[in-house]
């Protein structure tokens, strides 16, 4: 008897469950949120993983992504600043020219889309509002500049990981990525020494200051938010 009366209780609470699903929208959604109870879209949650001055590594598609993997022995190649611009994340990158890319197409525009967002161990007490301004600020001096494809330490033309250092250094003196000559890169791969010929001539100029993605990407001011 105990066991029928459970039965029947407990097909009733069910049909009762999808009747309500049925024609009581507002119930369902309160019983789905308490399973999710944050209540997060997929967009929402890959949001969540991005803060402002947040630094973004992916292996380029572009022709010399492969060389610069070699030279540097790492698997990216190529990063950029995220920011929070009227509510959107955007990647502020130096790739054919210095630009703002919506978060989203920069992720899309890298191989396998996969990609490593890096954070200032200390950003919550670097990164204040008026820093963030700062760096937004000397962003938009080098906004518009044509990318620098022989890595020349100058402000002329720029690359993708000396936009980033330059930015972070220039707002706040910090050295993110310890800085190399160029004679420092592994240039002995028959795909390296085919562009720099063709980049510089017979004529490399070996003692040229820089900095490449893995030397940021390995900094020990960093930890990953998402990635490895």
């Amino acid at each position: 008897m105990k066991i029928t009366f459970l039965l029947i209780l407990t097909i009733n609470v069910c049909s009762s469950f999808i009747v309500q699903k049925k024609y009581s929208p507002g119930l369902f959604n309160h019983v789905i949120k308490n399973l999710n109870p944050r209540n997060l879209t997929i967009t929402e949650v890959q949001q969540e993983e991005f803060n402002n001055g947040d630094l973004i590594f992916q292996t380029s598609k572009s022709p010399q992504s492969n060389a610069i993997q070699l030279a540097t022995k790492s698997k990216y190649s190529h990063c950029g600043i995220i920011y929070k611009i009227d509510g959107n994340f955007i990647v502020f990158e130096a790739s054919s020219k210095v630009k703002k890319t919506p978060i989203k197409k920069w992720i899309e525009s890298g191989k396998d889309h996969i990609y490593v967002v890096k954070r200032l161990k200390n950003a919550s007490e670097i990164l204040t509002s008026a820093t963030l301004e700062k760096m937004k600020l000397i962003s938009n001096k080098f906004n518009g500049k044509n990318y620098d494809s022989t890595f020349e330490w100058t402000d002329k033309k720029i690359y993708c990981s000396e936009l980033i250092w330059k930015i972070y250094y220039q707002a706040t003196g910090i050295q993110i990525g310890k800085l190399k000559k160029l004679k420092d890169f592994d240039l002995t791969s028959l795909k390296v020494k085919q562009i720099m010929a063709k980049r510089y001539g017979v004529k490399i100029p070996l003692n040229n200051t820089v900095i490449s993605p893995d030397d940021i990407f390995k900094s020990e001011l960093l930890f990953t938010v998402k990635g490895k």
